[in-house]
């Protein structure tokens, strides 16, 4: 019994260098090659600074919206809302932003609204759009902004990401740092 005690000792032991102390500097190394060195990438307008790569509320009619969150954007507590698209509670709040989607931005079609601009991520706190989301909101800053709709299309286009190696994952535009260019040009 005393040799097991002390196998089960070292063998804790062990265990807690590996995966306390060995793996954590080996991420925290890893993270040093990341841009802004795992800090998170950081965006300053008008001396405050933002997250670019968590999602920010967007919802008034001179900014392109944001995707929804299911977290009401709080990183704290970051996570989807685990509804399926056949639960009622959910079609309901899906056809709500809809309906708010529709009245803010008249003339576009139901079938024209990307599932981005009305559905939340499995994060809740996805910083990007589609290029078509954001698109299709270029009409309705155009009037309000009193800005020519071909220069907010060019923006958008500016700020699209293309696919990795163009190959892996969708176009996408970071809302934030699309609305700080936006603001710049509006001055």
């Amino acid at each position: 019994m005393k040799a097991n005690i002390f196998i089960a000792l070292r063998l804790t032991a062990v265990s807690l260098l590996l995966c306390a102390g060995i793996y954590t500097l080996l991420i925290r190394a890893c993270a040093q090659l990341a841009p802004n060195k795992g800090k998170g990438m950081m965006c300053t307008q008008k001396g405050q600074s933002y997250y670019s790569n968590i999602g920010q509320a967007f919802t008034e009619d001179r900014y392109f919206n944001s995707r929804p969150s299911a977290v009401g954007y709080n990183a704290a507590g970051s996570g989807g809302s685990n509804k399926g698209s056949n639960n009622p509670g959910y079609r309901a709040q899906v056809q709500e932003r809809i309906d708010r989607f529709m009245a803010h931005n008249p003339g576009i079609p139901k079938s024209k609204i990307p599932v981005d601009l009305v559905t939340a991520s499995g994060s809740g706190l996805d910083p990007d759009i589609s290029e078509a989301a954001a698109s299709v909101q270029v009409k309705r800053i155009a009037a309000v902004r009193s800005i020519d709709e071909a220069v907010l299309q060019q923006l958008v286009e500016q700020h699209t990401e293309k696919p990795l190696l163009g190959l892996f994952g969708p176009s996408r535009i970071n809302v934030l740092e699309l609305n700080i260019a936006l603001d710049n040009i509006s001055k």
